[in-house]
């Protein structure tokens, strides 16, 4: 049997807000756009820039984390692993797309000016609602969280 791989690194920005759900198991599920930019020279010698946006599925704990403090804008670390999928549309027309599930999701850069306000104003990475353990276990500052062992593994329902 032939060696493979699949793996997958990206470094951008969110082009929108996070969009949080929970499948019927109650398992947690994020997606999000990562818009990331490729500056080359052509032929002539002329600077280019290429942008590519790729779709970001996160499951589980990292995924209500996501869900929670990503804005449109930040920039994030992702590494996961390539999936693609196929469906049909009410038109029976058949569509692909390939995401990247990820594994993991690094926060970058600094927070937009309404989240670094409500951290200074006593805000503690978790909501007032949250539930006492919730809150003894928040991010407290915490900027990157390897979801492989929390998530609980991919469930084969769809996030979408």
């Amino acid at each position: 049997m032939a060696a493979s791989m699949n793996k997958v690194f990206l470094m951008g920005n969110l082009t929108r807000d996070p969009e949080l759900r929970y499948v019927p198991s109650g398992s947690a599920v994020v997606n999000f756009s990562v818009a990331v930019n490729r500056t080359y020279k052509d032929n002539a010698g002329e600077r280019k820039e290429d942008t590519s946006f790729l779709r970001v599925v996160v499951w589980g704990k990292m995924a209500e984390i996501c869900g929670e403090y990503l804005t449109k804008g930040r920039q994030v670390l992702v590494e996961g692993r390539l999936k693609s999928r196929t469906w049909e549309t009410p038109e029976g027309q058949k569509r692909n797309a390939v995401d990247v599930v990820a594994t993991s999701v690094q926060f970058l850069g600094s927070r937009d000016k309404n989240q670094q306000s409500q951290r200074d104003g006593g805000f503690d990475s978790v909501p007032k609602t949250a539930r006492p353990e919730q809150r003894e276990n928040s991010l407290n500052g915490v900027e990157s969280i390897d979801v492989g062992a929390e998530s609980g593994g991919e469930s084969d329902q769809a996030p979408f």
